[in-house]
C-alpha cells in the first residue's frame, strides 16, 4: 500500500488483543479473537492488527495461524524484534510487521522503540522480512532522531506512538496535549519528508481521535483497547461505525480547510 494523497482517505486498523485478553482471563476458547477479526472486517475496517507478545498474554501463536486462514484483509503482526518472532514472522509471512519495544512488567506499550540506538541490529533484523514480503513498521516516538534512524534502518512505515498526547488529552492538560499534537504533526511531516508511510496509534478513543486524524501525513490509525470496550456497550461493528464516522469527519475538515486542537 502506499499512502493516500494528502488529504486522502485514513485506513482503520482494528486490534483485536484485548478480545484474547479477556478470554484467556478464564482460559476458555471464547471469546475468539478470529471471530472479532472478522465481524471487524465485516464493519468495514481495512486491516486487522494483532500483537503476539512474548510472554502470551494476550494472543497466542494458535491465533496468528488462523487469523492468516481466516482474514480476506491484511494482518498487521505487531511483535518484539527477537529471533523467535521474526522465525514466527518469516513462517507466516503476513502483509505487514510492526515491531515495538516490550518489558514483562508494562501494562501495555509504553513508549516508542529506541531506533536510533540500534540502527544496525535492526537494518539486519528487517531485511529478510522485507525480502519476504512484509511491509515492516516501526512503533516510534516523534523525535527527528528516531524518524531519521527508521529511515535508514529501512523501514517502510512509521507508526507514531500517541499514547502521550490520549494522556493529556484524558487529563485536560490543554497546553501541554496542544505542544505534544504539535510535536506529532511535525514528526509525521519529517516521516513522509524521508519517504516512510506514516500510522499513528495507543490509545485513541472517539474524544481524542479527531486531531490526529486530521494531520495529513497520517495513512493509517491502529486501535484496539478503546474499541473492544466500547463493544460491550454498543457492539463492535457499533464501535468501528462511530469510530469511522469520528475519522471521516476529521478527514473531511482537514479537507475543508478546518483546524483540530
Amino acid at each position: 500500500m502506499t499512502a493516500p494523497s494528502m488529504p486522502g482517505a485514513l485506513r482503520l486498523g482494528v486490534n483485536v488483543d484485548h478480545v484474547a485478553t479477556l478470554r484467556n482471563a478464564r482460559g476458555t476458547s471464547y471469546p475468539d479473537p478470529v471471530r472479532a477479526a472478522l465481524m471487524a472486517e465485516a464493519a468495514g475496517a481495512d486491516g486487522i492488527t494483532a500483537h503476539l507478545r512474548e510472554d502470551r498474554r494476550h494472543i497466542v501463536d494458535d491465533d496468528i495461524a488462523r487469523l492468516m486462514a481466516a482474514l480476506s484483509g491484511p494482518l498487521n503482526l505487531e511483535m518484539a524484534a527477537t529471533s523467535e518472532m521474526r522465525d514466527i514472522a518469516l513462517q507466516h509471512r503476513p502483509h505487514a510487521i510492526c515491531l515495538v519495544p516490550e518489558r514483562r512488567a508494562e501494562r501495555t506499550t509504553e513508549g516508542g522503540l529506541d531506533v536510533a540506538g540500534d540502527v544496525a541490529r535492526l537494518r539486519d533484523f528487517i531485511a529478510p522480512l522485507t525480502a519476504a514480503g512484509c511491509r515492516v513498521s516501526l512503533f516510534i516516538g516523534h523525535e527527528p532522531a528516531q524518524i531519521e534512524a527508521a529511515a535508514e534502518a529501512g523501514a517502510a512505515v512509521v507508526e507514531l506512538h500517541t499514547g502521550a498526547y490520549c494522556d493529556l488529552h484524558a487529563e485536560g492538560r490543554a497546553q501541554a496535549r496542544d505542544a505534544e499534537l504539535a510535536a506529532l504533526r511535525a514528526g509525521a511531516a519529517r516521516a513522509a519528508a524521508l519517504g516512510l508511510e506514516v500510522h499513528a496509534g495507543h490509545g485513541l478513543t472517539f474524544d481524542s481521535v479527531g486531531p490526529v486524524a486530521a494531520i495529513p501525513e497520517v495513512a493509517e490509525l491502529n486501535i484496539g483497547h478503546f474499541l473492544i470496550g466500547e463493544a460491550v456497550f454498543r457492539g463492535l461493528a457499533g464501535a468501528i461505525d462511530e469510530m469511522r464516522a469520528r475519522i471521516e469527519s476529521a478527514r473531511a475538515g482537514l479537507a475543508g480547510g478546518r483546524s483540530y486542537a
